[in-house]
């Protein structure tokens, strides 16, 4: 059976890479479900957790902070090219550390009321709620 090769990087390193059956993304437009096959697309990511279904059906979760997915999909095979901005694996993240920042940035967010204190409030969510404890 087909697989998806699929690769996930940030500016600093290859965060994570390997064989799937499925990938869940959240684009800034909605959810897209990417399977063996897929035709092209590129689209534009949300800051959200990347879900990778193995090929064992292990889930490997993925935390992008916004960034492009990118699929090819040829006679050789579909691949997944995730460019984040900023990606880490749950294991990496410190939840405790971003839930003590949650507080901090709940008020900046509701003081300034600007997309980058929005921005940084919910990447803050998403580390304290995926992130490792």
């Amino acid at each position: 059976m087909p697989r998806l090769d699929v690769r996930v990087v940030a500016p600093e390193r290859e965060v994570w890479s390997g064989e799937a059956d499925l990938v869940v993304a959240k684009g800034t437009d909605g959810d897209v479900g990417i399977m063996p096959g897929h035709a092209p697309m590129l689209i534009s990511l949300a800051i959200h957790p990347l879900r990778v279904t193995q090929p064992d059906g292990a889930v490997q979760v993925v935390l992008v902070d916004g960034g492009f997915l990118h699929v090819t999909s040829t006679e050789e095979g579909t691949r997944i090219d995730v460019l984040a901005e900023h990606a880490a694996l749950p294991q990496e993240i410190d939840a405790s550390a971003a839930e003590a920042r949650l507080d901090e940035l709940r008020l900046r967010a509701e003081q300034q009321d600007d997309a980058e204190a929005q921005t940084a409030l919910a990447k803050a969510l998403m580390r304290a709620e995926h992130g490792a404890r």
